[in-house]
């Protein structure tokens, strides 16, 4: 059984979410200096970023900030994940913006997907990227990042980011894969809503002889896994 905690709604989601984040980079800044940490898009966590703008103390100086996927849109677009984060936590918290690695979506996709592999070894000069702590979400379909049923991008062993087709949406995504999101020191899912139950049941329950969704394929190899839902994605 998936580590599972269960509250009663999305505002208790985001008060219980912005304390183990808070925990996560004081963690992190009191053994390593720094906290990385990757970001979820949606509208999940929105609540989670404008609570820890407005937490007192927070050393965001020592933050190093990342996106887990973003859809391959200008920065300033309504579907911007960036553009999200930016109203909710980045602005609002006075982030400089050199703390800040986003995803550039208005280039080509797969330059894109280069580009970002690129700042991520920068980040991490002469090792493997680990995040201290990558926040994910779940869409309805059991989708994590833009890790898409049956996209190519879900079975990428090598590469880190990846740029991904979704055919069902039209639409190009940009996202990091599983062999870096299942590095990661820390992994927490945030889930809300009952169109969700379904697929967090096939994720925490998963039926012999069929194919595992997405999000149940997020398992970290030396690092800890938390599912925070709220009662009705939990049915």
């Amino acid at each position: 059984m998936k580590p599972l905690r269960v509250v009663e709604n999305a505002e208790e989601l985001s008060r219980i979410a912005t304390e183990e984040v808070l925990r996560a980079a004081g963690e992190a800044i009191a053994a390593r200096g720094s906290f990385f940490v990757a970001l979820a898009g949606g509208s999940t966590p929105r609540m989670l970023y404008q609570r820890l703008a407005a937490a007192p103390g927070v050393r965001f100086r020592r933050w190093q900030i990342f996106f887990g996927d973003e859809r391959c849109v200008p920065p300033d677009h309504l579907d911007s994940n960036y553009r999200m984060v930016k109203e909710a936590l980045l602005d609002p918290a006075g982030i400089p913006p050199e703390l800040v690695h986003r995803i550039p979506g208005e280039m080509e996709p797969a330059a894109a997907a280069v580009q970002y592999e690129l700042e991520l070894a920068e980040s991490f000069p002469g090792a493997a990227p680990r995040f201290d702590l990558v926040l994910l979400g779940m869409g309805a379909d059991g989708h994590t990042a833009s890790l898409f049923p049956g996209t190519a991008a879900l079975e990428e062993r090598e590469r880190l980011v990846r740029e991904n087709r979704v055919e069902k949406l039209q639409a190009w995504r940009v996202t990091m894969t599983l062999p870096l999101l299942n590095a990661a020191r820390r992994v927490i899912f945030l889930v809300a809503g009952s169109d969700k139950a379904a697929a967090l049941r096939s994720v925490l329950q998963p039926a012999g002889g069929m194919e595992l969704p997405p999000a149940a394929r997020v398992a970290p190899v030396d690092g800890s896994l938390l599912w925070l839902v709220d009662r009705a994605a939990a049915g």
